[in-house]
């Protein structure tokens, strides 16, 4: 009788084991986080290290354009992004398991400044899937 209370309490706790280690690798990725390739894909563009860059972007982006199109896209479409003087994050969201939003305030190089808002995807890893941007008037 000892013994099968033994193996049961041994199998209980297994499965409370297994449960939170499949609850650990499910737990919802930290906003916060999806802003870090933001930042440092900013910083790459500073240095015009476009290849470094070019690591952040989704498995989306890098489909439709190889590296030398990425860098052309970026000056002609975004020179604020492409060539930043300044940038804060302003707000991130989590509206999904594998999808975040980040805001960041921009100023570029050529003085104007831009609200950016950057759209993730979870690919082992927040990856850039996309970019908005408008004017902003207010001051950075």
């Amino acid at each position: 009788m000892g013994k099968r209370i033994a193996f049961g309490l041994a199998g209980v706790l297994t499965l409370f084991l297994c449960a939170g280690v499949v609850l650990a690798q499910t737990a919802r990725p930290d906003p916060k986080t999806a802003a870090v390739p933001v930042m440092k894909q900013l910083e790459a563009f500073r240095r015009d290290d476009f290849d470094t860059a070019f690591t952040f972007a989704s498995s989306t982006i890098r489909a439709q354009f190889d590296r030398p199109s990425f860098e052309t896209m970026v000056r002609r479409g975004y020179p604020e992004i492409a060539r930043s003087s300044f940038a804060a994050v302003v707000k991130t969201e989590l509206p999904s398991e594998s999808v975040a939003y980040v805001t960041v305030k921009i100023r570029g190089a050529n003085g104007q400044s831009i609200e950016a808002l950057y759209e993730l995807t979870w690919e082992d890893d927040w990856k850039i899937s996309g970019v908005v941007t408008r004017p902003d008037a207010g001051v950075i």
